[in-house]
């Protein structure tokens, strides 16, 4: 049994948990569900939206527009490329510090109580009918639609590989601050992966070949088991896959994150022709 069957949660309990109001966004959004490119683009941390009944959690606005809520910039560059790429995409709608949907439902950060030295109030001191509501309301729906776009892409048949194949490569899409604990960051982008080289070596080779500051499982390892998205979806169902990294000072305007989606879009094109990708093969 995965940490996420443990809570069975309905999406009626999680309406009647009153976390969510009717006028407000549903915690996922699914953007080009038809896409024909066998590839699905998944972004954790797109937004810093915090539903009314969570009164901003204690935090002012300055404090949500910092990267503790979100990953900046990564939502628009993950939707650039789905539309460059006619690709599926699916992001988050709710805030890291909600629940974090990367995270392992036991790992001490899934709602955390301080993020980068700044105390989160409404996360302080809760029980656990309350976490379980943040997990049914926010982290499970993200992630059954996830699980739902992968099986109707290996279903549907309308993602066709180079071989003729059906399985989705995936790419998980994040951002990183330029500094971090007074350490300046020297990686334009980093490329993290466990144990399945197939997309993580090519893409590294080729982002390097352009010139790049490339950081392999830098600036965050996905070899130290914290993750949850790449590991459960990817690593589990033996679909290749790597999660990128983008400094969010290179896309944190409107020209910066289009530019960026337009080279990443393009690098991935070119390592996509490998028939090896298109495998369900566990490592």
């Amino acid at each position: 049994m995965s940490a996420l069957d443990m809570y069975s949660g309905s999406p009626q309990e999680a309406q009647e948990s009153g976390l969510l109001a009717p006028d407000e966004p549903r915690p996922f959004d699914l953007v080009n569900p038809g896409g024909k490119t066998p590839v699905l683009l998944l972004c954790d941390h797109a937004t810093r939206f915090v539903p009314r009944a969570l009164k901003s959690l204690g935090l002012d606005e300055a404090q949500l527009a910092r990267h503790i809520a979100w990953d900046i910039g990564i939502a628009e560059v993950t939707r650039h490329m789905a539309r460059r790429l006619d690709a599926p995409a699916v992001l988050s709608h709710f805030s890291r510090l909600i629940v974090d949907p990367n995270r392992l439902l036991d790992n001490p950060t899934l709602i955390p109580e301080i993020s980068d030295g700044t105390v989160v109030p409404g996360n302080r001191d809760l029980g656990e009918a309350a976490r379980r509501a943040r997990i049914d309301a926010f982290f499970r729906p993200y992630h059954e639609a996830v699980a739902a776009q992968i099986d109707a892409m290996m279903a549907g048949g309308q993602a066709e590989g180079p071989a003729g194949g059906r399985t989705p490569v995936l790419v998980s899409m994040h951002s990183f601050t330029p500094v971090m604990h007074g350490l300046r960051r020297p990686w334009e982008i980093g490329i993290l992966w466990n144990r399945d080289p197939r997309l993580p070596r090519p893409l590294m080779e080729r982002l390097r070949a352009e010139g790049l500051t490339v950081g392999d499982n830098e600036p965050y390892s996905g070899a130290d088991g914290h993750g949850y998205t790449q590991h459960v979806h990817g690593d589990r169902r033996g679909l290749a896959n790597v999660l990128i990294e983008v400094r969010q000072d290179l896309i944190d305007t409107q020209q910066g994150a289009a530019e960026w989606a337009e080279r990443l879009s393009a690098v991935l094109e070119a390592v996509l022709g490998d028939p090896a990708l298109y495998r369900v093969e566990h490592y």
